[in-house]
């Protein structure tokens, strides 16, 4: 009875769980739409490299196809450099909503991804190739694909979901990158998406080494994986996300020790450097009562503390976060938290590398 119980409380807890990711993404698309309407949405130029950028999609997005028993393949072409200036964040977002969107309407076969470089013209581009073996569109399903809202049809909405908004925006996104993003199809057989970005200036840029033709050729490290052997402090006020981002850490291995405002985390983090025993990162919360978090962070570095600080906000405008970055802290992450994207974010100021386990 005990067994059976459990299950149906796992089962719906997973519910509950993918119920809440569908209404953020929901969100987090609406916000990124009316951003780009008013102009306010912006973008980086720096140097990155495109082929981490889209492996990392595609160990993303394998778990999606693995479920439904898709094949997705990643293949690079030889001349595709090994760096270019660009806006990853928004790169990555442009693949994962065209993949993603390529997966759910692929009942058979498999999605192939294909990125090789276009300098043909004066401005060279990077171009993604995602084709897939799904139900294909019609031309006038083209014709209003990439509208804010819209999908193919009332059917297609009902049948696979969705807020229509993902095609808009990741064209949008491709356009405000210097490229663009169109389709071709053919009913019943399958899409073909071609994402296209300006690289930026290439002169002196090598291309790799090593092509990649499959996606087992890469190297896909479950960011749920890595461990954190480490002491953090969490400066937090709200109780529901000290609870639920301490558990996180917990689990990843770290020893927490909690700050309800930035006052707590100053006089903390400062009695265990003089202690001798300095905290490994410092998690601040930017909206907290008494000391803010970016006051809390200026005295910290006012004093001389030169441990990492990762500034963390429910505020995503690319001001927001320089904001965070001129207060003193080292990196930004958002809330409501991505277990996996917060783990990556604090491993990356960790001191040894930290080690990946296997995950549960």
């Amino acid at each position: 009875m005990r067994k059976a119980v459990d299950k149906g409380a796992v089962e719906a807890i997973q519910i509950i769980r993918r119920n809440g990711d569908n209404l953020l993404q929901i969100i987090n698309d609406i916000l990124d739409l009316a951003k780009i309407e008013s102009n306010k949405c912006q973008v980086e130029q720096i140097a990155c490299s495109p082929r981490q950028v889209v492996t990392e999609v595609i160990c993303l997005m394998k778990v999606r196809a693995n479920a439904k028993g898709l094949s997705l393949a990643l293949e690079v072409q030889r001349d595709v450099p090994e760096t270019i200036t660009t806006d990853p964040i928004r790169l990555r977002q442009i693949l994962v909503n065209v993949i993603g969107n390529a997966i759910k309407f692929t009942e058979l076969g498999g999605v192939q991804v294909t990125m090789q470089l276009d300098a043909r013209s004066d401005e060279p581009k990077l171009r993604f190739d995602v084709i897939d073996t799904g139900i294909g569109l019609s031309e006038e399903q083209i014709g209003r694909l990439f509208q804010p809202f819209s999908q193919a049809d009332t059917s297609t909405s009902r049948c696979y979901g969705g807020s229509g908004l993902g095609l808009a925006i990741s064209k949008r996104l491709a356009e405000m990158l210097g490229g663009d993003l169109t389709v071709t199809s053919v009913l019943g057989k399958g899409s073909t998406f071609r994402a296209s970005i300006a690289t930026g200036s290439l002169d002196g840029k090598k291309p790799i080494d090593q092509p990649c033709e499959a996606a087992q050729g890469t190297s896909c490290v479950l960011q749920s994986a890595i461990r954190l052997d480490s002491c953090i402090l969490l400066a937090e006020d709200g109780p529901d996300n000290q609870r639920l981002i301490a558990h996180v850490l917990r689990k990843a291995g770290a020893d927490v020790a909690v700050a309800e405002n930035g006052q707590v985390a100053f006089d903390l983090a400062l009695a265990a450097r003089q202690a001798g025993n300095p905290f490994d990162v410092i998690l601040m919360d930017m909206q907290m009562p008494v000391m803010d978090g970016y006051q809390a962070t200026r005295e910290l570095r006012s004093a001389g503390y030169c441990g990492p600080i990762i500034a963390l906000t429910a505020h995503a405008m690319t001001e927001d976060r320089q904001k965070c970055l001129d207060a003193g802290c080292n990196d930004y992450t958002t809330k409501p938290i991505d277990r996996a994207v917060l783990l990556e974010c604090i491993a990356k100021h960790l001191s040894p590398e930290p080690v990946a386990i296997e995950s549960d």
